[in-house]
């Protein structure tokens, strides 16, 4: 009896550990990955870095020709636009969330969702060419800009672009606000956009913010789309005008000179650097917002 109740357990724990192997390689990978990738943009963008001066490449003008490198209209480019189009997206995308998740009734919310997510997979490259010829045009007419390929129209179709993870994260944050949180508030009295502005989304604190650095996160790493509809002028973003003006990207400077240049050169490690400078931008804007959410939960926060 006890030998069979012993190949029993061991029959069980047999699969279940093959399983846990698995799962445990899969996680190590996907993080040994980043790190190949990281290792990969230093091996090839820390020689600019030796080549030209630090003069050169905080400079102001981008013209690889004349071997000019300013890497500062970019950078402020691709940070501008990121920060135009959150203040956009952030609002309406935490509000369409409220409404999906606390106002909006069963049958409504079931049909929301699907199509929130659908939003996500829409090609980069057919909002870039809605932007070009719809957006576009209207910015021009509407506002008075020498041109429709600018700052803030790159921003409207940025803001589009992360709407669907900030909406799809904001809903899963309130949702995970327990019910008994609302029944408190409308005891004692509150309506319910009280509890909902009071209660509920400040429950939700870690989680919106969460929602706001993954959208920021999928903005600033947008190319296609910017490279369409952004006028591509390596100009520094500055003046009351800015936002009317053509501006470039880091992602859209990679994208559309990285075919161009000869492996090895020094416009090909400069390249790199810049992709190198995008990937720890990235990488710091998801690890504030995870740290943030983590200190909350220890200080007794939203589980």
């Amino acid at each position: 009896m006890r030998r069979s109740r012993r190949t029993l357990v061991a029959l069980r724990s047999g699969p279940e550990w093959a399983i846990e192997a698995i799962i445990r390689v899969l996680g190590v990978s996907t993080i040994g990955l980043v790190a190949l990738i990281f290792i990969f943009l230093l091996t090839e963008g820390l020689p600019a870095f030796f080549e030209i001066p630090l003069g050169n490449l905080l400079g102001i003008r981008w013209y690889p020709t004349s071997e000019l490198y300013g890497t500062l209209p970019l950078l402020l480019g691709s940070v501008l636009i990121t920060v135009v189009a959150m203040i956009i997206a952030f609002p309406l995308g935490v509000c369409t969330a409220v409404f999906i998740r606390e106002i909006a009734p069963a049958w409504a919310r079931e049909i929301l969702k699907p199509m929130v997510e659908v939003l996500a997979g829409i090609p980069s490259v057919v909002l870039g060419f809605f932007g070009m010829v719809v957006l576009a045009p209207v910015v021009r007419e509407g506002l008075g800009a020498p041109t429709g390929l600018t700052t803030f129209t790159g921003a409207l179709v940025l803001a589009y672009m992360a709407l669907p993870t900030i909406i799809s994260v904001a809903e899963d944050a309130l949702d995970a606000v327990p019910k008994s949180y609302r029944d408190a508030g409308l005891a004692m009295g509150a309506t319910e956009w009280q509890t909902i502005w009071r209660v509920v989304l400040p429950a939700a604190r870690s989680g919106i913010l969460m929602a706001l650095m993954l959208g920021m996160g999928r903005a600033i790493g947008e190319t296609m789309a910017v490279m369409m509809v952004t006028g591509n002028a390596a100009r520094m973003p500055v003046g009351l005008d800015a936002l009317l003006r053509p501006v470039r990207t880091m992602t859209a400077t990679i994208a559309a000179e990285m075919g161009e240049v000869a492996s090895g050169s020094t416009h090909y490690h400069v390249l790199f650097a810049i992709a190198l400078i995008l990937f720890v931008l990235v990488f710091a804007i998801t690890l504030a917002s995870a740290s943030v959410m983590f200190r909350r939960r220890e200080r007794g926060g939203l589980r």
